[in-house]
């Protein structure tokens, strides 16, 4: 059994309007990501989108695009939409690659898509790295994952987590890395069982996922196994600004 990648891709962002379709090196970065994950193994790559100029584009390059409803609350819903429309069994991997993400290794793909169909108690997979800063620690648009002895999530937070509370004893904030423990960020890509989608849709938000504002909080309200795999290569940035539009066109030139 393998997975399927799907990529949803948004034409009004917020920040950046028209993101999929942005010129990166003479190719929309859309076909960018569509390109990485075909270098992965996934069976299938599907891209998601709200918009017919992005499915004319996908479709001029080769690629599988549906179209999905303009009123997803998130990326997760547009993958059930995706798995609904398509047919997929209760039992299907899908992979979610975010549409702005041109350089992401097909080697993550891959390391998130083998791991949910390794770990069957696990609903959804999703990737880590070690955080070597205190600034990451205590930064709140630094997503941090606590797991258990075998790689399955207890929680994720904007805060310090775990609380160093001897090594901190005194600090307000803190100013070093306790050597009691680790301490890992959350890399945001996701595989996601069919079931599980089909039940997350129904849910409502979770006190916890509201307060944080980390919908995979959700997951773990309600029983949902999550596994977190140490990343096997670092992940590259990727797009939300103009500025790392034009910081991406620079290092594709520069490497040309």
């Amino acid at each position: 059994m393998s997975f399927t990648v799907v990529i949803p891709a948004r034409f009004a962002s917020t920040r950046l309007p028209g993101k999929p379709l942005a010129d990166i090196a003479g190719k929309p970065m859309i076909q960018h990501v569509f390109e990485r994950a075909m270098e992965s193994d996934a069976e299938r790559v599907v891209i998601a989108t709200d918009d017919q100029r992005i499915v004319q584009v996908c479709e001029g390059f080769g690629a599988e695009a549906l179209m999905t409803s303009a009123d997803h609350a998130s990326g997760t819903d547009r993958l059930e939409e995706v798995a609904r429309q398509l047919g997929f069994p209760g039992d299907a991997c899908l992979v979610n690659v975010q549409g702005d993400e041109p350089l992401i290794p097909a080697a993550l793909i891959n390391q998130v898509g083998h791991n949910l169909l390794a770990h069957p108690q696990a609903a959804i997979a999703t990737l880590s790295e070690r955080i070597t800063d205190i600034g990451a620690v205590t930064n709140p648009n630094v997503v941090k994952v606590v797991t258990d002895i075998n790689g399955f999530a207890h929680y994720f937070s904007r805060a310090p987590i775990p609380w160093a509370r001897n090594d901190w004893a005194g600090q307000q904030p803190p100013r070093d890395l306790p050597a009691s423990c680790h301490y890992y960020r959350h890399i945001g890509i996701y595989g996601y069982r069919v079931s599980l989608l089909r039940s997350f849709v129904t849910w409502p938000p979770a006190p916890s996922e509201v307060t944080e504002s980390l919908e995979q909080l959700r997951a773990l309200h309600h029983g949902a196994r999550i596994h977190v795999d140490e990343a096997c290569v670092a992940p590259p940035a990727g797009v939300d600004t103009e500025e790392d539009l034009q910081r991406l066109r620079a290092l594709l030139a520069a490497s040309d």
